[in-house]
């Protein structure tokens, strides 16, 4: 099994470096985001887990990109959320992505990265 997934991330695109020409995720239906998923980064910013200032009006939003890698057949290959000094929210970031991404993709005719941003907000 292990070999198999070697031999498939071989051949699979590398991640660019310039994310900006990255199109955005070509959701069939955009997601919504509900402010309770905020709750989780706001948790982990309160705790010290992630430098993240504390605003001067109390709003604290941030954002967090996800490079992800999807098929032809419109499903995610890979995702890889920009580093923003939070591996906990970094990750649970990709993992949203890859929850919205799930049966809401078109299939397209290659292998492809997009962009997906996902923005937290919340009063502190």
């Amino acid at each position: 099994m292990l070999l198999l997934q070697a031999a498939m991330q071989a051949v699979s695109p590398a991640v660019p470096t310039d994310w900006s020409v990255l199109a955005p995720m070509p959701y069939v239906s955009p997601p919504q985001i509900p402010p309770t998923l905020s709750s989780f980064v706001a948790g982990e910013i309160a705790a010290g887990r992630c430098a993240v200032a504390r605003p001067a009006n109390g709003r604290y939003i941030v954002k967090v990109d996800v490079a992800t890698l999807v098929g032809a057949d419109g499903i995610v290959r890979r995702t890889v959320p920009r580093a923003i000094d939070c591996p906990t929210v970094e990750q649970y970031s990709a993992g949203l992505v890859l929850s919205f991404a799930r049966a809401n993709l078109p299939r397209g005719t290659t292998e492809q990265w997009y962009r997906a941003t996902i923005v937290y907000e919340w009063l502190g």
